[in-house]
């Protein structure tokens, strides 16, 4: 892109500012374009900043809605002091200084050290129709967020573009753009942690510190190729302070059905074939053979395929020849307990049956050089395989209706999720032109501003096409969750789409490792439900050692769906798919391996709840909530987030990245002032324990486990390993459930010997797993340890209204723990026996 940067300069208060402590309002005077600067303090941690022109508006349809000042309570108070001002809110200072540009520093209040700075004397800039900011690199700190990008978790020193793209078979340490655009970065370090989010849905870049210059020195650079900036500054103690106040803006993670925690199949093959229906309905009997559970399938666009020439995807349409009864098959599907998730994309390739009602409609993008719809080669069929057509353009009122219409279409004949698929908006052009006649438009941003696609931004689309999508499944279905998976995502997208995965990733051990990076990211920018294609989408089919250590980590990971297309030289349109049997020497170990995913849902499950709760991610970097370590800070391996994670805080999860390799060193992390160290334990053979604060090594068969270290005064709540059905569930799939899930047991985790008068308290939520106000039942276990017993305590409160089928509780103690399970509280405690893992099972009785 060509560089027109210019830096204006001569700001001057605007006078109105002055009579708000907590505002400053600025205008540029050098130069014939006049720049307005303002900079708020909305929270006590949130701080807007906007820089704009008559010829640079803020951006047109922001991905979040502007939030109101709320200082009330707080000790706010504000000093000018010559060209700049003061404003103390809580325990943060902000200081703004305009003697040659603005130049924002947060830090502290009496903290020497800044946690953020704007780099002086070119700070905010125009640059050709858009701008940029420069602010001060911290060469030391680690830098995470901006959705998925590519590995390592550590951004630092790396630029990336803020745009999406349909990445098939991407390279995951090396290849940009991948699929999501979120302006998001964090800044993190022991002092603290800073955010800078950008509300745009245009292109743009962000250079985290790969750009030095012997003037200017070390900085980091936002550039965004249209309009005005929007900006939001957020500061935080921790990764999870700035995380939820993140998510107070954007919006909470939506409320995730249960079942979607559970394995979901997939493969383009299947709805490639002739008789698709049949083939689905096989591989539901060989799951149900091989004692597989699986909770739904992702069913591929072939399903969508005309079947007379040209035999190309038309979106909302079913093949007949190869699915003559798509009603009766959904029908046969849930009668396994499956439910069916449908590939849809938005655009038409010109021979489908609406492509002129959708032009009549006014519903493509125009080219404003023919005045006629933008037209651009789509993927069509099979692998790589193109046709002409049009991109839909959802701010049109028709064709935001007609894509409703269209999923409702989808759901009536008892489709239960959508997939919004190949929703990155890739256009060729920033001059093709908007309808913007649909009713969320904004009507004053559409009278200022051109309605060209590099002026709204291509990513507002993939969030129209999530809420579209969303709103139908609840206007068929008012009291259930609405399921839409997108693989491209905004911030705002995240209000509307349940579920996202990492694309069209290959099939290597390599990739393997680097999914663990990008899942980490992910949940720090609020894409919680997030997950990989197991085995890889892409590339040749996996060995038997890494499918099953893929399989181990996936069903360890947030999101666990195994689908592919690989393609190849001879098979350029079926594809090859993978299946959890396509092994039987390790059939077994991979129904193992899904069968403890299920045994653990009630655990992922909580940990989903407690997301939408709070925002914090399932998966969590090894530092969060171990900020005071200073290991975590220190060692590169660490910050990079690739070989290990933790599963909510009870268990750190490891990885074995490399064929023929037998251990794994994790390193397992100490709270400074946590009082007794009572560190670890090993959940697999020789069930060890170790000291925190120090790096292990753990031997790893790829026939046994992944590694895997419960926290000592963890608790996992479990369940059956089986698919299960909530009795208030209702749905049609679930009618096809035969297991209830009325066993609930708890794996606790007390030190060998005594807690030293500790108690260590766990608490789990559950709820009916579908509803969308749901009643949200506690539970909280507690214990603490002699060198004769464990003394446990536990606490149901379902007064919400929810009561699940379940009415004892199981306290599993861990392998070779040999004590007797005893209560405070008068509840009575029955030994159970030894499970069939050899471990002591005591039965709290209701």
């Amino acid at each position: 892109m060509p560089q027109k940067e210019v830096c204006p300069k001569g700001y001057q208060p605007v006078a109105a500012s002055e009579q708000m402590a907590s505002t400053v309002q600025l205008q540029s005077s050098s130069g014939e374009t006049k720049f307005d600067f303002s900079f708020e303090a909305v929270r006590r941690n949130l701080f807007r900043v906007t820089f704009s022109s008559a010829e640079r508006p803020l951006p047109p349809y922001p991905s979040i809605t502007r939030p109101e000042t709320n200082l009330q309570g707080l000790d706010v108070s504000a000093r000018v002091e010559g060209a700049s001002k003061i404003i103390d809110v809580a325990d943060v200072t902000a200081q703004v200084e305009w003697e040659h540009t603005p130049v924002v520093t947060l830090s502290w209040k009496g903290a020497k050290n800044a946690l953020h700075r704007d780099l002086p004397l070119r700070s905010y800039v125009a640059d050709g129709p858009g701008v940029a900011h420069y602010s001060v690199y911290d060469r030391v700190a680690l830098h995470v967020g901006l959705g998925e990008k590519a590995a390592p978790m550590d951004l630092s020193g790396r630029d990336f573009q803020l745009s999406a793209t349909d990445c098939f078979g991407y390279d995951n340490h090396k290849s940009d753009p991948l699929y999501k655009h979120i302006p998001l970065l964090i800044k993190a370090s022991p002092q603290g942690c800073m955010a800078l989010f950008s509300t745009t849905h245009g292109r743009g870049l962000w250079s985290v510190g790969s750009e030095i210059d012997g003037l200017w020195g070390h900085f980091k650079i936002y550039r965004q190729d249209y309009g005005g900036l929007e900006q939001y500054m957020i500061v935080g103690r921790t990764i999870k302070e700035v995380v939820h106040t993140y998510a107070e803006l954007v919006g909470f993670p939506l409320l995730v059905p249960r079942w979607a925690y559970g394995y979901i199949s997939g493969g383009y093959k299947y709805t490639m074939l002739d008789d698709a229906d049949k083939a689905l309905l096989e591989f539901a009997e060989k799951l149900k053979k091989h004692g597989i559970p699986c909770s739904a399938h992702q069913m591929s666009s072939g399903y969508s395929i005309a079947p007379v020439e040209p035999k190309v995807r038309n979106v909302f349409t079913w093949n007949n020849e190869r699915f003559p009864n798509p009603q009766d098959w959904i029908s046969k599907m849930h009668e396994h307990g499956i439910r069916l998730i449908t590939n849809i994309k938005p655009f038409l390739i010109a021979s489908h049956p609406d492509f002129q009602r959708l032009i009549d409609g006014n519903g493509f993008f125009t080219d404003p050089e023919t005045d006629k719809p933008g037209y651009m080669r789509l993927w069509s069929a099979g692998g790589a395989t193109g046709d002409d057509g049009c991109h839909i353009d959802f701010t049109s009122e028709a064709a935001f209706k007609w894509w409703f219409e269209g999923v409702k279409s989808l759901k009536k004949v008892g489709i239960d999720g959508m997939w919004n698929d190949n929703n990155e908006y890739t256009l060729p052009n920033d001059d093709w032109t908007l309808a913007l006649d649909e009713t969320m438009v904004n009507k004053e941003a559409k009278q200022t501003t051109a309605n060209s696609v590099g002026q709204w931004g291509r990513a507002m689309h993939t969030e129209l096409m999530g809420k579209s999508s969303h709103d139908a499944l609840v206007d068929m279905e008012p009291d259930v969750r609405p399921f839409v998976l997108t693989r491209s995502a905004t911030p705002g997208t995240m209000r509307y789409s349940a579920s996202t995965w990492s694309g069209d990733n290959v099939t290597s051990w390599d990739s393997m490792k680097g999914s663990n990076a990008l899942s980490l990211n992910a949940g720090i920018s609020l894409l919680q439900c997030e997950g990989h294609d197991i085995g890889g989408f892409e590339g040749p089919q996996p060995s038997p050692e890494l499918l099953l250590r893929w399989i181990q980590l996936g069903c360890m990971s947030t999101r666990f769906a195994i689908n592919c297309f690989k393609t190849s030289p001879d098979n350029n349109s079926v594809g090859e798919v993978i299946e959890p049997f396509m092994y039987p020497e390790i059939t077994h170990l991979v129904r193992d391996a899904i069968k403890r995913r299920y045994e653990m849902l009630p655990y992922i499950y909580s940990l989903a709840l407690e997301s939408h709760k709070d925002a914090s991610p399932v998966q969590r970097w090894i530092g969060w909530g171990y900020e005071s370590d200073p290991e975590v800070w220190n060692n590169q391996t660490l910050k990079d987030g690739e070989e290990q994670f933790w599963l909510g805080d009870s268990i750190v999860v490891g990885g074995v990245f490399n064929p023929g390799v037998t251990s794994a060193k994790l390193y397992l992390p100490r709270k400074s002032g946590d009082g007794f160290d009572y560190g670890y334990v090993n959940m697999n053979a020789p069930y060890n324990y170790f000291a925190s604060g120090q790096w292990v090594e753990i031997e790893s068969q790829w026939r046994e486990s992944i590694p895997l270290i419960a926290k000592i005064g963890g608790a996992i709540p479990v369940g059956k390993d089986v698919h299960t059905r909530i009795p208030d569930d209702k749905t049609a799939a679930s009618q096809g459930v035969s297991e209830i899930d009325d066993y609930r047991g708890v794996e606790i985790f007390p030190p060998q010997g005594t807690s030293h008068g500790r108690t260590f308290s766990n608490t789990w939520y559950e709820d009916d797993g579908i509803s969308r106000q749901p009643r949200t039942a506690v539970y909280t276990l507690s214990y603490s340890s002699t060198e004769e017993k464990v003394l446990v305590h536990f606490e149901r409160d379902e007064s919400a209204g929810f009561v699940p089928a379940w009415k004892e509780v199981d306290v599993i103690l861990h392998h070779k723990d040999t004590r007797r399970v005893v209560t405070s509280s008068g509840q009575e405690v029955v030994p159970k026996g030894v499970d069939a893992r050899g471990r002591l099972v005591f039965t709290i009785k209701a």
